[in-house]
């Protein structure tokens, strides 16, 4: 089976308190006092204490429109992989030219070449190095990431392929957005990204084995969470909807998944839950019949650095990497679509 050698989260270098960055966005995305009251009490009930950002804050107030801030996530996007990579890489006794198979997942930026491209000349990997970039898994495109990776890897069980992600959510504020959906994500989506390591079964390198992965996508959810791409650039969709679908579909997902795997949820000792919000993990947790303490990393990533949309849930695998021999892991997330990803993780006898 593929295994993960190494996972290495990287942020943006300024962070500050929610309660600065609220003040901060308020005179920019709302026009009176009472949307004000209700932008601070939306952020005020996220659970986040800070959240990292890719410019200071008070470059916000004029990013110069949708070209000024995407050449800013190509730059700052570019750095932040450059330096989780290439931490993973030692994290994993590796080196660049080792690389064979790159996974690249972002939601929030746009490049061509993709940050993966622009990395081989400054990473030194190979010229061969097999690429495939993906836009538009959204939250979901860690757990994606990891299972497609490890698609690979059973195909070419003697190479090494990592996956990419960054999201520079805070670049793709829109000013003088009075929706409900724009004031939860502004208070809700924070910047930063990962770098994991994974190897087949016939190299060396120790980690979790990846034991099966599962998708699911759900018919006529389109609407309910993604970006519209507008003149001023990724414009939030998001809806109340997301909680509703995860009570309807998750908890027969995720029992078919771990059945089919002669498990129940009783077996799997940590949960890596994409930590998509306060709702979303209360319906996570429901949807597995868990205690919030089963969720206790995710929480934990949330109030650190709030949702970090495809990064998030590798994070969350960051902070819980090293368990005991014998512990099984499930990491998941959902997306646009809506749709599914799902994990099962082992850690060898």
């Amino acid at each position: 089976m593929p295994r993960i050698v190494a996972v290495a989260p990287a942020l943006p270098e300024y962070s500050y308190p929610q309660s600065e960055i609220t003040e901060a966005l308020a005179p920019l995305i709302t026009r009176t006092p009472s949307q004000g009251a209700v932008l601070a009490r939306t952020h005020g009930a996220s659970k986040i204490d800070r959240r990292h950002t890719a410019l200071p804050l008070e470059r916000y107030a004029d990013l110069g429109g949708f070209r000024a801030s995407n050449e800013v996530f190509i730059s700052v996007a570019t750095d932040l992989l450059e330096r989780a990579l290439r931490t993973a890489l030692a994290d994993s006794g590796l080196v660049a030219s080792d690389i064979d198979f790159v996974f690249f997942t972002s939601v929030t930026g746009i490049s061509a070449p993709s940050i993966d491209g622009l990395l081989i000349s400054r990473l030194g990997l190979r010229s061969d190095v097999k690429r495939m970039p993906s836009y538009g898994l959204g939250c979901a495109g860690g757990a994606a990431g990891i299972a497609r990776v490890a698609d690979y890897l059973v195909g070419h069980p003697g190479e090494v392929g990592v996956l990419l992600s960054v999201e520079l959510c805070s670049l793709t504020l829109q000013h003088d957005d009075v929706t409900m959906a724009n004031f939860v994500a502004t208070g809700l989506f924070g910047d930063g990204a990962a770098a994991v390591v994974m190897v087949g079964a016939d190299r060396d390198e120790h980690g979790p084995r990846v034991v099966d992965t599962r998708s699911f996508y759900y018919p006529d959810s389109a609407e309910v969470i993604g970006f519209t791409v507008g003149g001023t650039g990724f414009e939030i969709v998001l809806t109340a909807e997301v909680a509703s679908i995860i009570a309807e579909h998750f908890p027969g997902n995720a029992a078919d998944f771990l059945g089919s795997n002669g498990l129940a949820a009783t077996d799997i000792n940590t949960w890596f839950a994409h930590p998509g919000g306060p709702r979303i993990l209360e319906s996570f947790a429901a949807a597995l019949n868990l205690d919030a303490d089963a969720l206790a990393l995710s929480y934990a990533s949330l109030a650190k650095v709030g949702n970090l949309s495809s990064a998030a849930v590798l994070h969350v695998l960051a902070d819980g990497f090293d368990q005991p021999a014998g512990a099984r892991g499930l990491l998941f997330a959902v997306g646009p679509g809506v749709a599914s990803e799902l994990v099962l993780l082992e850690w060898a006898q």
